[in-house]
């Protein structure tokens, strides 16, 4: 497998981590989150509660709004809600873990991925998830233009998010481990490509 460093890390958690198993007992409220967020309709404290078996007020205490509710969604569904900080990890185990995540909390991910509170959870780490795999990609794409490295940025980025899985385990019938290799071969066979291709825009073939 081809791995490729950047040299440009944060101090960001790596995508990795796994979901209570076992004898381990999963918090009432987190699990009437993921059963909210699965269901797919509002989100809100009143329903988590009554999911959840506790008062309006305990749900409030730990969680003062509903960017609070969705923050913890985030964490359940990603890996203490974590972005990439290198390519290296990302290719060895992160994207595994990643999809793992995904595959254990199977509804509400789709529902994260096509509901509009699924749609306001995401775009409230867009700043986060840019600057991670801007950072992450950074070294395969520095030779080209900014515009060719934001285009090749996104479609990597792309085929590492909940929308690929999505895809690869309702169209094509893939679970976590599977989708995790098909990826890893498509961004090795990109950061070959872009090693190539040096300073040649994305439209053209490199010489």
């Amino acid at each position: 497998m081809t791995k490729q460093n950047t040299s440009n890390r944060h101090t960001r958690n790596s995508v990795s981590g796994s979901k209570a198993s076992g004898s381990e007992q999963i918090d009432p409220i987190d699990a009437a989150l993921l059963k909210v967020m699965g269901e797919g309709g509002v989100l809100n404290h009143d329903r988590v509660a009554e999911v959840a078996g506790v008062s309006r007020r305990t749900v409030y205490r730990r969680y003062e709004d509903q960017t609070a509710l969705r923050a913890r969604i985030w964490t359940l569904l990603t890996s203490t809600g974590a972005m990439p900080d290198n390519l290296d990890t990302l290719l060895d185990h992160g994207l595994r873990d990643h999809f793992r995540m995904f595959d254990s909390n199977a509804d509400a991910t789709m529902m994260a991925m096509s509901s509009v509170e699924g749609r306001t959870m995401r775009n409230e780490r867009k700043a986060e998830r840019v600057a991670a795999y801007t950072d992450v990609f950074a070294d395969a794409v520095k030779e080209l233009g900014p515009a060719d490295a934001r285009e090749a940025t996104a479609v990597m980025q792309l085929l590492c998010s909940g929308f690929a899985w999505r895809e690869m385990r309702d169209q094509w019938d893939l679970d976590a481990d599977r989708m995790a290799r098909a990826v890893i071969w498509a961004l090795n066979a990109m950061l070959q490509d872009l090693k190539a291709r040096g300073n040649t825009p994305l439209n053209q073939e490199p010489e």
